[in-house]
């Protein structure tokens, strides 16, 4: 089987929250595409609840790319530690710690429910399991400890 970043990294090592780059691929054509680690709970101490964790990844859909050029995609971790970023290019990773603390103090602080985007029957595969809550104290609790733009030193973001 091929060898996976992410299962080579030693879980037990990082201190979240944080922003790690996990590789940048290059295409045939010289395309670029960055991946990020965007952990935001401590590895096997925490998990954010399914329904927390899913409004959260529902608004950084939108609010990483109102604040970062080049947002391919941002999709949970299945052990609800934090979530990937794929983007077109290179970023540095206080850009995106930058865009991911923004999106994160829309979260707990400006964003109501008739924000939070696919919550409907029609626009989500589990429309039921959401909560905006959750997303908010959650997102209060990340933002108390600070967001590192490196997983093994607590060098936060101001």
């Amino acid at each position: 089987m091929a060898k996976v970043e992410s299962f080579e990294l030693d879980h037990t090592k990082v201190l979240a929250p944080y922003v790690r780059l996990i590789t940048v691929e290059e295409g045939p054509k010289g395309d670029k595409i960055s991946n990020f680690d965007l952990r935001l709970v401590q590895p096997n101490q925490d998990a954010i609840p399914t329904g927390g964790l899913h409004t959260i990844e529902h608004l950084l859909a939108s609010l990483l790319r109102d604040r970062m050029d080049g947002v391919i995609d941002c999709s949970p971790f299945g052990c609800r530690t934090g979530f990937h970023l794929i983007t077109w290019g290179e970023h540095s990773t206080t850009e995106v710690a930058k865009a991911l603390k923004g999106s994160l103090e829309a979260i707990a602080n400006d964003i109501t429910w008739a924000d939070v985007p696919g919550t409907t029957i029609e626009s989500c595969g589990n429309y039921k399991d959401h909560s905006l809550f959750s997303a908010k104290e959650w997102s209060k609790l990340i933002l108390s400890q600070g967001i590192s733009v490196d997983p093994f030193d607590r060098s936060v973001l101001a």
